[in-house]
């Protein structure tokens, strides 16, 4: 079976950025998502449609076609009284590199970077930790099968029943890598999140 709209597809894959391995899935835990669902990035599921299991995808996204350039109005100053939770200011979480979950004016959920802690305010860079990064993919097409009714109304993981976080959220799902502007992979699985930021994430 091939890779088209509306199947699950399963993959397993290792992403480089700048010489470096930044984000991988295995056989055993492999990204899993719904084809033409826009899970993933427009040109990574351009890349694999047609592929069936077992086979093997390399390819590069420039900067435009995965998260596009840093964009400076997405660094931004907040009130440090943003931070606060039933009038106590957070301040463990303010601390330069620490990624925290801030509510966008959609109600979606937007991780942003600490850049600097000031008097008054946080300096806070919303980029997607992949903007302006070329993006090296490589990998291997597990499983292919079609999506069931349930799964293309819920969601392969429930995520359109669940589209809201209450909090200590970063848009993701499983265990770790985010999502939301900034996870790394957008899919499910064992943590590969949603959102604009992962490494195939939109």
């Amino acid at each position: 079976m091939k890779i088209e709209s509306k199947k699950v597809v399963g993959l397993c894959y290792e992403l480089e950025v700048d010489g470096e391995i930044v984000d991988r899935t295995t056989k055993e835990k492999p990204l899993d998502y719904i084809h033409g669902t826009k899970s993933l990035l427009d040109k990574f599921e351009e890349n694999i449609a047609g592929l069936e299991p077992g086979s093997r995808f390399k390819f590069t996204l420039t900067p435009e076609e995965g998260y596009g350039e840093v964009d400076p109005d997405r660094i931004i100053d907040l009130p440090k009284e943003a931070f606060e939770v039933n009038g106590v200011l957070q301040e463990s979480l303010l601390v330069p590199g620490t990624v925290i979950p801030l509510v966008n004016g959609n109600g979606g959920i937007v991780p942003g970077k600490v850049l600097e802690v000031n008097e008054k305010t946080v300096k806070m860079d919303l980029n997607s930790p992949m903007a302006g990064k070329t993006l090296n993919f490589s990998g291997e097409i597990l499983t292919v099968r079609d999506a069931t009714e349930k799964e293309l109304r819920e969601g392969l993981h429930g995520e359109y029943i669940h589209s809201n976080c209450d909090g200590g959220c970063c848009g993701g799902h499983g265990e770790g890598h985010g999502h939301g502007d900034g996870g790394c992979c957008g899919g499910h699985g064992e943590g590969h999140g949603h959102g604009d930021g992962g490494c195939c994430g939109k």
